[in-house]
C-alpha cells in the first residue's frame, strides 16, 4: 500500500491553488470549453469540486469514525453544481474552494490527530464496504482526476489547430 496520510494532504493542499494559478485571468474561451454535451468545462469542474468539499469527503469519513452501527453515505450527487444557476466569477468560485478545503483539512487533520486504523469501514451505497484509506486516497485521486481533466479538455480545444503535431501530443488522442 502506498498511502500516507501526510503525503496525500500535500496534494490535497495545494489542489485550490494550482487550479487558481492556472486557470486565473483566462478568458471565457479557455473556461467554457469542453469536450462536447455532457461534459463539463473548467467552471464547471470548480464547480465540481465545491460541493464535493461541502457533502462528499469530510462528512463520510465522519460517518466511518462515528461509534454507531449504521455507517452509510448518503448518496452523493456528482451533477447537482450543474443545477446551480448562480453568477459568480471564477474568482469567487477559487475563493470558496480554497476556504472550504482549507477548512476540510483542518477538521481531517483534528479527526486523524489519534491516528485512527485507516481500515475502518463505511458503507458507499454503490460500492458496499470500503476503507477510510481508500476514501482519503480517492479525495487526492480526485482532485488529480479534475485536474488532468482540465488540462485535457483545454488541450482538445486546439486539436483541430495543431496540424500534423498531433501525432507527437498523446493528450489529443484519448
Amino acid at each position: 500500500m502506498n498511502f500516507n496520510l501526510q503525503e496525500a494532504m500535500e496534494v490535497l493542499e495545494r489542489t485550490p491553488r494550482a487550479l487558481e494559478y492556472f486557470l486565473s485571468g483566462l478568458s471565457a474561451g479557455w473556461l467554457e470549453c469542453n469536450e462536447g454535451e455532457g461534459t463539463w468545462n473548467a467552471k464547471e469542474v470548480i464547480d465540481h469540486l465545491i460541493d464535493a468539499e461541502k457533502t462528499n469527503w469530510i462528512p463520510r469519513l465522519e460517518i466511518i469514525l462515528q461509534e454507531e452501527e449504521n455507517k452509510t453515505f448518503p448518496v452523493f450527487d456528482r451533477f447537482s453544481h450543474l443545477n446551480e444557476k448562480g453568477n459568480r466569477t471564477i474568482q469567487e468560485k477559487f475563493v470558496e474552494f480554497q476556504q472550504l478545503r482549507t477548512q476540510n483539512l483542518a477538521k481531517l487533520k483534528t479527526l486523524m490527530e489519534s491516528e485512527p486504523d485507516l481500515e475502518l469501514t463505511g458503507i458507499h451505497p454503490a460500492f458496499g464496504p470500503v476503507k477510510l484509506r481508500e476514501l482519503l486516497s480517492t479525495w487526492v485521486v480526485h482532485d488529480l482526476t479534475h485536474i488532468a481533466q482540465i488540462v485535457r479538455v483545454m488541450a482538445k480545444r486546439y486539436k483541430e489547430d495543431v496540424g500534423p503535431w498531433i501525432e507527437y501530443l498523446s493528450i489529443l488522442k484519448k
